[in-house]
């Protein structure tokens, strides 16, 4: 038998395997799991039942009045129509001035809140001082009070500020800040869980890169613009959707705190609007879908950003 070089042995195998590698590999066969179909099943229902009134309300506001109530619902207008917002924005109501005070309110609220828990955030996360931890989970304690404990409080508080509303230095004569931008937007601006959201995202940032910047000569302020916030723009994003979802609905407080109907909000517009046309539905839900399109813009603008900040705020407590 006549013998092979082992040169050709090194070419045959390598040939071989680069055949072999270039063979797709077979995919593993998925089995069909009756339990993750279940899962699907659920979760599809699920959805159904939470876009169900959603879909319903916006579809209504592009029908007329006698076809809102119609049996079987027409899910998918036949003849759409814009006339339910053109009568909602021509009412009588100051329907513009709501939603400016609506954005103004909810904007201020959370860029000054994004700032301020940030703030405390990376003091909390990245600054060593004595009673830190101390401070830090009183802030959380504050947390378990329902808004009703402290709603007294802070409507006295605020209605005893001097030198605002009438009010002469002693806070006596007026109302203070209720009723004014003033009331509604100061007490507001920090939020526990804020700072509790940012600093857990910022301790998973390495201190390493805060040492290089202090000796490149920044101080903590610069750390903190320049380093920690571009880092930490997740966790920004997480909480600045949750603030101004929550401050855009907000209903409560601005109830408390509003008389003017000049400093109304949307969401109590809507409510003294729905008040004087009980019966025009069409034009309330034209204002209702109006009150939502701003948190649906803001959760799709920033959804990834928002998804991350939130799967990473616990990884290092």
């Amino acid at each position: 038998m006549a013998a092979v070089a082992p040169g050709a042995q090194t070419e045959a195998g390598r040939a071989g395997g680069a055949v072999a590698a270039r063979r797709p590999l077979p995919r593993p066969r998925r089995r069909f799991k009756p339990s993750r179909a279940a899962r699907y099943v659920i979760l599809a229902v699920l959805a159904i039942l939470f876009v169900a009134p959603f879909a319903y309300m916006v579809t209504s506001s592009f029908q007329p009045l006698s076809r809102i109530f119609a049996y079987p619902p027409q899910w998918i207008p036949t003849h759409p129509t814009l006339d339910n917002y053109k009568g909602f924005f021509t009412s009588d109501h100051p329907i513009g001035r709501w939603i400016l005070n609506s954005t103004f309110t909810t904007v201020t609220i959370t860029v000054v809140q994004l700032f301020l828990c940030s703030l405390v955030a990376y003091t909390f996360a990245k600054r060593t001082f004595p009673g830190r931890d101390f401070l830090f989970f009183l802030g959380l304690a504050t947390m378990m009070l329902p808004i009703q404990v402290v709603m007294i409080p802070n409507y006295l508080i605020l209605k005893g500020v001097p030198l605002f509303g009438g009010n002469d230095l002693f806070g006596v004569g007026g109302h203070g800040w209720l009723d004014s931008y003033w009331g509604y937007i100061v007490p507001n601006v920090m939020n526990p869980f804020g700072i509790f959201l940012l600093r857990q995202y910022m301790k998973s940032i390495p201190d390493e890169l805060l040492d290089a910047a202090r000796i490149d000569g920044a101080g903590h302020f610069r750390i903190y613009w320049r380093v920690v916030l571009p880092l930490s723009r997740p966790a920004l994003a997480a909480l600045g959707i949750f603030t101004f979802q929550f401050w855009w609905q907000a209903f409560f407080w601005p109830l408390i705190i509003i008389n003017s109907p000049s400093l109304y909000t949307l969401p109590l517009g809507l409510a003294l609007f729905q008040e004087h046309n009980r019966v025009v539905w069409n034009l309330i839900m034209a204002g209702s879908v109006l009150g939502a399109l701003p948190l649906v813009i803001v959760f799709l603008i920033f959804q990834r950003q928002f998804v991350r900040g939130i799967s990473l705020s616990g990884m290092k407590g």
